[in-house]
């Protein structure tokens, strides 16, 4: 991808953050690459491969900064993620999700793999049986442990040995250790997350061998999530995919996966109602936040600057904290900072972020794949 566009190439940026327009989604940009740069050194320490999943920034600016920092290429969720960002100069696209193809997908899924390597997700012969003739290659998906798509570790030899039946090039393997991020009643954040690691480097290893078994090596063999990534051990993962790392959010502080001072990205807000001295209303609802609950904390968010203080009750513009005994609630007009449970989401509600260095405007960058879920 092109590098950076200057500043003066940006849309029009306020002179102060006192200007940005609320509500509105706060870049911190030393803390961006700060995250960035973390994550590339531990993939170069460890020896693997860093695809970062764009689907959490849907920013071709933040993708440049993680090709820059070493990052191999880019995961993506849809078809439609992958052509914002093959636009923008992206050179190596990974789809990591099971596509059905119908006759318009196809026909973008062969038109992007003209024009660079591309690779899909497949959990059984059916999908991949739409892929033949596009030029796409295939990664065999898993499941291991979350429970959504993927095959058994096991069957994965299986399948990949049908799919190559078919005349398609099968990478290797991969799978989301989602599991990662539930609430457990018998254990806490901690363990939650290196449970899923231990079970995501189990389950790739038995998935490889399944694949060896049939005469297929895999060269890829995939693992992702940000609360796992740093839990990853030295063996058979030879490539990750995180996403959320690049900001951070209320979850991944909830889990432990991160701190305070990791978090990139805010949601600056406005108080517009004081109710009493135990509440105010801001205007960030749902529209701005999200609606995501989060598994090991109350409300729907952090609010750095009211230690205690709990996000309590969204509406579609309305977003109600409630404050701890004693107190100072904010006066009408404040600024309030918010940090969302789910940033992925957040983000694809937003068209723009605004990127400040130093509490000062410097960019403003479009969320250039926002809605691009198809």
């Amino acid at each position: 991808m092109s590098a950076t566009p200057p500043e003066a190439a940006d849309a029009a940026v306020p002179t102060s953050l006192e200007a940005v327009p609320t509500p509105a989604l706060v870049v911190d940009l030393d803390v961006l690459d700060r995250n960035i740069g973390r994550m590339a050194a531990f993939a170069a320490q460890g020896g693997f491969a860093l695809r970062p999943h764009a689907k959490t920034h849907r920013c071709p600016q933040i993708a440049e900064r993680q090709l820059a920092a070493g990052a191999v290429g880019l995961t993506v969720a849809t078809i439609g993620e992958a052509e914002v960002f093959a636009a923008s100069g992206a050179r190596d696209l990974f789809i990591a999700y099971p596509l059905w193809l119908d006759e318009d997908k196809r026909a973008r899924v062969a038109a992007l793999a003209a024009n660079l390597p591309l690779s899909v997700g497949v959990d059984s012969a059916e999908n991949a049986a739409r892929l033949v003739g596009t030029g796409a290659r295939v990664v065999i998906e898993i499941d291991s442990g979350h429970h959504r798509t993927g095959v058994a570790p096991g069957d994965a030899g299986a399948l990949a040995s049908a799919v190559r039946g078919l005349g398609l090039d099968v990478e290797g393997v991969f799978t989301f250790p989602g599991h990662g991020m539930a609430r457990d009643a018998d254990s806490g954040p901690g363990q939650v997350r290196r449970h899923a690691a231990q079970d995501q480097e189990k389950a790739l290893a038995e998935a490889a061998e399944s694949l060896r078994a049939k005469g297929i090596e895999p060269a890829v063999i995939s693992g992702g999530s940000t609360p796992t990534a740093g839990l990853r051990e030295d063996g058979v993962i030879n490539e990750l995919r995180p996403g959320v790392y690049v900001f951070n959010d209320a979850m991944q502080v909830a889990l432990g996966s991160c701190t305070l001072e990791d978090v990139a990205l805010s949601a600056l807000a406005t108080v517009v109602s004081v109710p009493g001295p135990d509440r105010f209303v801001l205007d960030a609802g749902s529209k701005t936040l999200g609606a995501d609950g989060n598994a090991w904390a109350e409300g729907f968010g952090l609010v750095p600057g009211y230690p205690g203080a709990v996000i309590a009750q969204l509406s579609e513009h309305h977003a109600v904290v409630r404050l701890p005994a004693g107190a100072r609630p904010p006066r009408h007009g404040d600024r309030v900072a918010l940090v969302p449970n789910h940033v992925c989401n957040t983000v694809n509600l937003a068209d723009e972020l605004y990127v400040v260095q130093d509490g000062r405007p410097v960019h403003r960058w479009p969320v250039a794949a926002r809605g691009a879920n198809r």
